[in-house]
């Protein structure tokens, strides 16, 4: 796993949070590196984000990010327009960015956030991406 320590770390992201928060933090993480051992990771700890990818390129290399909000964590996908969503979990109206409020440890370890999270890699890593 690659990391931008320059930035910040993931600890200092979800230092930010509410106990229950930083357990779900935790374990979306977790999912993530079950997904990709291989990922770039950078925290940005004033944004209260961490955001993961397959290169340090935030917008065209990352696929997702974890962001720590009031009673839930946002796992947004940068390129979410694009992933299948049979459940209808993504939220968001911007060209590219959806995302998935998460408010739960065992909604963070379900199958359809791992599902989400696959496809957003695949993607990144797809030829020409």
């Amino acid at each position: 796993m690659g990391t931008d320590p320059a930035k910040g770390t993931f600890e200092a992201v979800v230092a930010s949070a509410p106990a229950g928060l930083r357990r779900i933090c935790r374990a979306l993480r977790a999912v993530i590196a079950a997904c990709d051992p291989g990922r770039v990771e950078v925290a940005w700890p004033r944004q209260r984000i961490a955001s993961f990818g397959v290169g340090p390129r935030k917008m065209s290399e990352h696929y997702a990010y974890i962001g720590v909000q009031g009673a839930y964590v946002n796992l947004g996908f940068y390129h979410g327009t694009s992933l299948s969503d049979p459940q209808g979990r993504l939220e968001g109206t911007g060209k590219q960015l959806r995302h998935v409020k998460v408010r739960s440890v065992r909604e963070a370890r379900g199958p359809a956030i791992a599902g989400l999270i696959r496809q957003a890699i695949k993607e990144r890593r797809a030829p020409g991406a």
